[in-house]
């Protein structure tokens, strides 16, 4: 197995093929993880490096206050890995009464982060290097400073307004660094060695949880010692849809992956269309706003969700959904999804066979803008996924985790390892996930060509948006088969893709051009 090499997309970047590859979306945390490789480390350490890196050098998506998700495949076996914290103890629903939605921002949008127990998790479970040996970029780019890529600065300039109340983000992150402007955080570079030190401990049970739990405690918070402490990142069996003579596997909810699957279990008892051509888009969007409806309704943390994934990937279900798609756009009454653009994927494979697909998330920009005082530490406001719907299986209560947008993906075969990928971006996670598959699986391109390709975005509402370089003849065609059409210019709303797809005798890979990062091997 090859590759095709056809670059029918305009993006200025060829897919990279090799034995040992990182992509992701910064170029300084692509290279720490190809040099974990290089000092002898697998793809673990390479997508641990790259994920400790990206804290440091992409804020505005990401931090050591992130969650995170994994799917590692060992050589034969596929791994899950959920590392989103839950809710403290003291989050009650009375505490959020009066409100018609979850807070935003402050210490009442903070959710136990996961993302140093799944560095920590991973590195026990598979890595090669020491674990202390992995952050030795991450602490270097934190302490010499690192030059700001234009994307980050963008972003990072449009949260200033957002931001700027709050006091100690204002001292660590303002003003916003210009792009190519060096960045310098020493604070985070001693908070980096001291995790690298203690193997993660002191950020559940030691100095760093104090110094958390002391900042909540300032702001009137419930987060308690407790909270961080009682943490644990669960390995978990990966759940496994059929798609034709493929099968995606993704995290158990509390992550939407799971969508990504009903749509792809309803496509497969369509024939996949041409490419590109308005039925095929058609259908996909028809199955989209079925899995779409399904995880609102239904996705929230595992132990409290009252319709099972059996239940939701049941085939005879999926076999009538396919039934019901026809020639024109189906009317669903539009259902609320807490969503976020704002995320980091990487992914890593090595010439041993090991992949690795990690992604992490602050959820909105750079979180709930609470940035533990002395550390460099930017809280995540994962909280904000919860409803407020009194009944509903995504309501917020004490110790569960809300509904997550971020979700790795993978593919096997019969052969076994077939692709590790994600599409970074809130709503468009899983949509950009079946889309992938599509591409990559249905019509053979090769990765970056498949992220390079006019990506399209339905709306929990059911509206659907594209990329300005999608075919006018294929959305006039849409349009005539009664779907509210829009061309929207909005790069993050599309997210950013990154993926790895095995070949023969080792790799091909493709980094999203609507991101400032790259694929690199050797």
């Amino acid at each position: 197995m090859t590759y095709d090499p056809s670059q029918p997309y305009s993006s200025g970047r060829s897919p990279i093929a090799g034995d040992n590859i990182v992509t992701t979306s910064q170029p300084l945390a692509a290279q720490a993880g190809l040099q974990a490789i290089r000092r002898g480390g697998n793809a673990v350490d390479a997508a641990i490096a790259t994920a400790i890196a990206l804290t440091v050098v992409e804020p505005n998506n990401n931090g050591v206050g992130s969650d995170a998700f994994a799917l590692v495949w060992d050589g034969s076996t596929l791994h899950g890995l959920n590392a989103s914290g839950r809710s403290p103890a003291g989050w009650t629903r009375e505490r959020f009464a009066g409100r018609s939605t979850m807070p935003l921002f402050g210490w009442d949008a903070v959710t136990v982060p996961g993302a140093v127990s799944a560095w920590a998790g991973l590195s026990e479970r598979f890595g090669a290097l020491p674990f202390a040996d992995l952050f030795e970029d991450a602490i270097r780019y934190a302490h010499d400073g690192f030059h700001v890529g234009a994307k980050s600065a963008f972003y990072w300039k449009l949260a200033e307004k957002t931001y700027r109340r709050f006091p100690d983000f204002t001292k660590h992150f303002l003003p916003a660094p210009a792009a190519g402007e060096r960045f310098v955080r020493r604070e985070l570079a001693a908070t980096l060695t001291e995790i690298a030190e203690t193997g993660g401990a002191s950020f559940y049970t030691g100095n760093l949880a104090e110094q958390i739990v002391r900042a909540a405690r300032d702001a009137d918070a419930v987060f308690s010692a407790d909270d961080l402490a009682t943490h644990s990142a669960d390995w978990v069996n990966p759940t496994s849809q059929r798609y034709r003579d493929v099968s995606l596997h993704e995290i158990p909810p509390n992550g939407q992956g799971l969508a990504a699957q009903i749509a792809l279990g309803i496509l497969a008892h369509v024939e996949a269309g041409e490419l590109d051509s308005s039925a095929w888009v058609h259908t996909q969007l028809e199955a989209m706003k079925i899995a779409v409806r399904a995880a609102a309704e239904h996705i929230a943390d595992i132990d409290h969700m009252r319709v099972g994934i059996e239940a939701l990937l049941d085939p005879d279900s999926l076999a009538r959904a396919a039934d019901t798609i026809g020639e024109r756009a189906a009317e669903l009454p539009p259902l609320p999804l807490p969503t976020s653009p704002d995320t980091v994927y990487l992914s890593t494979a090595d010439a041993n066979g090991m992949m690795v697909s990690l992604i992490q998330s602050n959820y909105l920009g750079f979180g709930s803008g609470v940035v533990i005082p002395g550390t460099g530490i930017s809280m995540q406001n994962r909280g904000n996924g919860f409803s407020l719907t009194p009944g509903h299986a995504n309501e917020v209560g004490p110790g569960k985790r809300p509904f997550h947008t971020i979700i790795p993906g993978f593919v096997t075969g019969q052969s076994g390892a077939l692709a590790s990928f994600g599409v970074m971006g809130g709503h468009m996670q899983h949509q950009g996930h079946v889309q992938m598959v599509s591409r990559l699986f249905d019509h053979g391109q090769n990765p970056q060509a498949a992220s390079d390709a006019p990506r399209w975005h339905v709306f929990p509402g059911f509206d659907v948006a594209v990329e300005p370089h999608f075919n006018n003849r294929t959305l006039a065609a849409l349009a005539d088969r009664g779907h509210r059409i829009r061309v929207d210019h909005r790069e993050h709303l599309f997210g950013g893709a990154q993926l790895i797809k095995r070949t023969d005798d080792g790799y091909v890979a493709g980094s999203d051009h609507r991101k400032e990062g790259q694929a690199v091997t050797f």
